[in-house]
């Protein structure tokens, strides 16, 4: 497991997924840090690692990463951790527009092709 709190690149991600999953990789972002935890069997591994980080419970989110995908299909909005009905998201997915496209910006940034 690690943070990633500057940049990781698709081949390190390809890496993590071949040893873990075969396609993907677990990740949690933290909308607010803008921090990405990745390379855990489970998403709630990671969440506990960005709590103990310092991270607020109501800012992350937990995806799932394709490195094989094309750009549409790289992130999957898929976790247990999203089901949050206190804040709204009654589902696994992440229903919030804008907590999307926040999570989007912040894998275009971290995340080096």
């Amino acid at each position: 497991m690690q943070i990633v709190d500057t940049t990781i690149s698709i081949g390190e991600l390809h890496r993590m997924a071949a040893e873990m999953f075969g396609d993907l990789v677990k990740a949690v972002v933290d909308v607010d840090r803008e921090l990405i935890a990745v390379d855990a069997e489970l998403h709630s591994d990671l969440e506990a690692l960005l709590l103990n980080d310092g991270s607020n419970q109501g800012s992350l989110w937990g995806i799932n990463l394709y490195p094989e995908r094309s750009s549409e299909d790289f992130i999957e909005f898929d976790s247990m951790i999203n089901i949050r009905p206190s804040q709204g998201n009654r589902s696994r997915g992440v229903d919030d527009e804008k907590t999307r496209a926040r999570i989007l910006t912040i894998i275009k940034k971290k995340v080096i092709k």
